[in-house]
């Protein structure tokens, strides 16, 4: 069989060491019994030792030649090699609607699309592992008052436990990266309900961050306009990567409310 080379514009770094795969494939114990589905599996790396765990198994794999290769040096997968765009398709469609376990070794291109796309479809995702940015799983496990926290970590924290597993060195891949990377696992938390309009609640994490370094009484006022007395409350003195997902509920809570009022008086 032809190995197959990495595309840069697929945002392709295979994997070389046998021992982070295994690793990294060992992480979906986590989940056990769920179906797996590997997004970006290149020549197999992890494929090979998600195999032999002896439960139902899809892989989705965007790259052509990838899926070539697959095919002729994992025939046992036959129809469960899937030739197409992980952020395009309908999930529910993968496992008659089941949940299952994602994982992968993460294009780092889209890595946090990936990410969100799993938020959309949280129901269907109880576990979800795998290798991405180490700057990346830094900020998606990182707690308020850190420098790395931000957007990302609070939309996951939400509704997942997020844990930075272990770090992974450039000279294991082919090419190296610029970056190192990491293996996290995320696992669906309790909530159910956040308790707020999640919309509303994504606008007010996304809209605060994007003036990190500033108080939400100015970072806020996209939303609420420049003169809204609701910022008087003192928890407008803090900057947004102060604040807990508790805390962005609650000031979402608050913000929907005052909303609710202009509209009515207006």
């Amino acid at each position: 069989m032809r190995l197959v080379k990495p595309k840069k514009f697929l945002g392709q770094h295979f994997l070389k060491d046998l021992k982070v795969a295994q690793d990294i494939a060992d992480t979906v114990d986590a989940c056990p019994e769920l179906p797996i589905l590997e997004v970006g599996p290149g020549m197999g790396v992890l494929t090979q030792y998600l195999l032999p765990k002896q439960r139902p198994l899809k892989v989705v794999e965007l790259d052509y030649e990838s899926v070539a290769y697959l095919r002729e040096a994992f025939p046992q997968l036959e129809d469960n090699i899937i030739e197409d765009d992980f952020l395009k398709m309908n999930l529910t469609r993968l496992f008659d609607g089941k949940p299952f376990v994602l994982t992968g070794n993460y294009p780092y291109n889209i890595s946090s699309q990936i990410f969100f796309k799993m938020l959309e479809n949280k129901d269907l995702i109880p576990c979800c592992t795998g290798m991405i940015q180490k700057e990346v799983a830094e900020r998606m496990a990182a707690g308020p008052g850190s420098k790395t926290y931000g957007i990302l970590s609070v939309l996951m924290q939400a509704w997942y436990k997020v844990e930075y597993l272990f770090t992974v060195h450039e000279h294991v891949f082919n090419p190296p990266p610029k970056v190192k990377s990491a293996v996290i696992r995320m696992t669906r938390n309790d909530t159910t309900q956040l308790g707020c309009n999640e919309a509303l609640f994504k606008q007010v994490v996304k809209t605060t961050f994007n003036q990190r370094r500033k108080t939400l009484r100015n970072s806020i006022k996209p939303i609420l306009g420049k003169d809204c007395s609701l910022t008087q409350d003192a928890l407008f003195d803090k900057r947004p990567e102060q604040l807990s997902v508790q805390q962005f509920i609650d000031l979402t809570n608050m913000v929907e409310e005052e909303l609710g009022i202009v509209r009515i008086e207006n």
